[in-house]
């Protein structure tokens, strides 16, 4: 048996050329046979042409036409976030030079749990975070020598400057997050959080063993600072959202960063999602106060258009980094990292990890401030474009202006039975991706809006699609 070419090497390029015409053939046949947003048929009939695509898992014999095969049934199967019609979820579309930078890490496979097996990578990894930390932390340090995108001095890093971990995204970074206030203040600290904070804030409590969190009443999307003034004593982290999972609202951040310096209770900022304003001068300033933060968690997964997995949890003080120290002397030896070799193993809970921030550097070089600022911008339009029309039709009610790129939206006079059955109904014939939300005590249709080339006439032809599925 011949050995498979491999993807590296001196075989490599010519070896992967011709798999990269089949995958993108593959590609354009499936998005062809889809026809739209989603698959249409609902689950059982995406399932069974999954198992006809693939057929035995692990046969005898190989099949030389696999790659074809899986990679159109995948593509034919799958959701478009690049399709006008898919706006449910805080899920991007893309950038193709993050993508072909993906590519690249494919291929090298770096892994970044010691220095010799990604030296570069490594060096990348420490030069954009730290640029990434003192970009979201630049108002509270500004005139105190730091520099946005500024480079980190060789070797150690100095304790009190800001920093950050990649990780999977807001999960991970919300957990590391609880993780690192429990070994500031203890294992006593109690996370106070709204209800409409992100799930896997308190999950992290759970998995973390922290006492049962505190979950504040948020009846109109917002964490109200006056509700905090009667919390129980101890040690608290108090975590505020920038951009809620269901309606893109951003909390009062300098009013509860100025309740929490007054309580001595640390603070965490959840911008998965609007972290992404910072990009934009026209924007950033509804992230005022977000440098308060003791902890911010950032997905440049979303409003940043890099293929999934790009999260960052960005720290005001490296000190607090210190907590995730681990020695293994496979990986770390003490006699390495004395001699100078740097030591990754404190930059994640997880040992093998991709370079993820190959995508995001390319991408930050690529576009600039003012690349990736104008697609801020452009989403964030089309949002406001979309409410007018929504608020302009009759047949339809807003529930709010856009904060962010998310709007809120069901047919007049429905009940939340009807709008949850006019969901189901698009995604089952694959003609339309719309997300769902309860605010005002009502189920409300949610269209997340992360497309930069969605134009008018796709945000008319959406409501026209809606307004058609909807019984009358």
């Amino acid at each position: 048996m011949n050995t498979p070419p491999l993807a590296s090497g001196p075989e490599g390029p010519s070896s992967l050329r011709p798999l990269l015409d089949t995958v993108l053939a593959a590609l354009g046949e499936g998005e062809r046979a889809r026809g739209g947003p989603l698959p249409a048929g609902g689950p059982e009939t995406v399932s069974a042409r999954m198992r006809d695509a693939l057929g035995d898992v692990l046969p005898d014999e190989g099949e030389q036409d696999a790659l074809r095969l899986l990679v159109r049934a995948l593509a034919e199967g799958s959701a478009d976030p690049a399709d006008p019609f898919c706006a449910a979820h805080l899920h991007c579309p893309p950038l193709a030079v993050a993508a072909a930078a993906d590519l690249a890490v494919s291929v090298l496979n770096p892994s970044m749990d010691s220095w010799d097996q990604a030296p570069a990578a490594s060096e990348l990894e420490a030069l954009v975070t730290r640029a990434l930390a003192n970009e979201v932390y630049a108002e509270a340090f500004r005139g105190a020598g730091l520099y946005r995108y500024a480079a980190p001095p060789r070797g150690a890093r100095s304790p009190h400057r800001p920093d950050a971990l990649i990780t999977t995204g807001g999960t991970e970074s919300n957990q590391l997050a609880l993780l690192l206030a429990r070994e500031t203040l203890g294992p006593s600290v109690r996370l106070v959080c709204g209800e409409n904070a992100h799930h896997s804030l308190p999950r992290s409590a759970w998995l973390l063993g922290l006492p049962e969190p505190v979950i504040v009443p948020t009846p109109h999307g917002t964490l109200d600072p006056a509700t905090l003034e009667a919390l129980p004593p101890g040690p608290l982290l108090i975590a505020a959202t920038a951009g809620t999972t269901d309606a893109g609202l951003i909390d009062p951040l300098p009013e509860i960063a100025a309740l929490c310096a007054q309580r001595g209770a640390r603070l965490h900022i959840d911008a998965a999602y609007g972290g992404g304003l910072l990009f934009s001068p026209r924007h950033r300033t509804t992230l005022t106060g977000l440098s308060a933060a003791d902890t911010v968690t950032l997905d440049l997964h979303k409003l940043g258009w890099q293929p999934v997995a790009a999260g960052l949890l960005a720290v005001r003080d490296a000190q607090d980094l210190a907590a995730l120290t681990h020695r293994a002397d496979y990986l770390n030896a003490d006699d390495d990292t004395e001699a100078g070799l740097p030591d990754l193993l404190g930059r994640s809970l997880r040992t093998t990890r991709r370079p993820d921030i190959l995508k995001i550097a390319v991408t930050l070089k690529t576009l600039g401030r003012e690349g990736l600022g104008a697609l801020v911008d452009q989403v964030c339009s089309t949002a406001q474009e979309f409410a007018r029309l929504v608020d302009e039709h009759p047949g339809f009610e807003l529930h709010a202006p856009p904060t962010i790129s998310t709007v809120l939206f069901r047919p007049a006079g429905a009940t939340d039975d009807a709008v949850a059955a006019v969901r189901r109904s698009l995604l089952t014939d694959g003609r339309a991706v719309l997300g769902r939300a309860r605010a005002a005590n009502r189920l409300w249709l949610k269209a997340t809006l992360l497309n930069p080339t969605t134009r008018p006439a796709d945000l008319a032809g959406l409501l026209h699609l809606v307004e058609g599925t909807t019984p009358r």
